[in-house]
């Protein structure tokens, strides 16, 4: 299996877009969203291109292949315009005999990580904006930046994740980090 993992698009009409496009480019099976999909939320500016009608409808257009977590911007009214569950704070994947546990980083991240993880599982996380790969104790802690408002000098940027190998890319396609994970846990960064 393929994935896109992405997080915090904030109703960037036209970063959805390029988001959609690099889903398509990728060839990937399932898109992962880590929450914060349509509103821009009090503390963020607003932006650019921000048009949550037009993300809806780039979004409900890949329902069936999107499997989401809840941001802290998401609300009951979100649901009720995506055609996809958006409102569970966590979920969790095995990939490559691995278990992945998808959260938006508001209720857990590296400085708040889940007791429940056993060495060598992945915490897949956004809400920081800030493109991360971070390894405590066995457990690595991923983020794969902000699709539309991306902080600390980061680029636009969502990840992809094939066996076991994820891969941080610029929304317009360029790769720029790769982790690849043994079965222990170890990672090699490149």
């Amino acid at each position: 299996m393929k994935y896109i993992i992405a997080s915090d698009l904030h109703g960037a009409a036209q970063c959805v877009q390029k988001l959609a496009d690099a889903f398509s480019r990728h060839q990937a099976d399932y898109m992962l969203l880590l929450g914060d999909l349509l509103y821009h939320g009090p503390r963020n500016a607003l932006p650019d291109q921000y048009g949550p009608k037009r993300a809806i409808e780039l979004l409900n257009g890949l329902a069936d292949r999107l499997i989401c977590v809840r941001g802290n911007c998401e609300a009951e009214v979100d649901q009720q315009v995506l055609d996809f569950p958006v409102t569970a704070d966590y979920g969790w994947l095995v990939e490559d005999g691995r278990r992945l546990f998808m959260t938006h980083g508001h209720l857990y991240s590296p400085d708040l990580p889940p007791s429940f993880l056993a060495r060598g599982e992945v915490v897949l996380s956004g809400h920081t904006h800030v493109p991360a790969w971070q390894e405590r104790e066995g457990r690595w802690f991923l983020n794969p930046g902000s699709v539309s408002i991306p902080k600390k000098g980061s680029p636009n940027s969502y990840m992809t994740l094939e066996g076991s190998t994820f891969t941080w890319y610029t929304l317009e396609g360029q790769p720029y980090r790769t982790l690849v994970l043994s079965p222990d846990g170890m990672g090699v960064l490149k």
